[in-house]
């Protein structure tokens, strides 16, 4: 029994956004953008981003900065870096979009969740990491 050729596409497809996927994991301090992703790939951007999106829930820029926005808030509960530090280790070329961006993942500014940080000391990171784990679209803490 043979498989289809579309089939045998989206599988081909599946295991190049498996490569792009594990590419954003490595490489998330790096500057990446989609078309560099989608040459990587021999895609082409749009379908790469479409492609992304149906497979994992969001597109690649999403998933990038979710990684970035995970990393910063390890990086913040050690504490030994500003903010603005952890903002360019990360990756993020600028501090309002990190902000901003981690402020809508996480439901508190950066400084903040900085500050609250001592709740979580002592506990081990795998733990800390699991229970604060940036969500998309999480309701603003109020």
């Amino acid at each position: 029994m043979s498989s289809s050729p579309n089939t045998e596409q989206h599988l081909r497809d599946l295991t190049l956004l498996r490569r792009v996927r594990d590419r954003i994991d490595r490489e998330y301090a790096q500057p990446l953008d989609v078309e560099a992703l989608a040459r990587g790939v021999h895609m082409s951007a749009g379908h790469l981003s479409r492609a992304f999106r149906r497979a994992y829930g969001e597109s690649p820029y999403s998933y990038l900065m979710t990684r970035r926005i995970e990393r910063a808030m390890a990086l913040l509960r050690r504490g030994d870096l500003s903010v603005t530090d952890v903002c360019f280790t990360v990756g993020c070329s600028s501090l309002g979009t990190f902000s901003t961006r981690f402020t809508e993942l996480v439901g508190m500014p950066p400084s903040t969740y900085r500050r609250q940080a001592q709740v979580t000391a002592g506990i081990p990171s795998c733990v800390a990491k699991q229970v604060t784990r940036p969500i998309r679209n999480r309701a603003p803490v109020t």
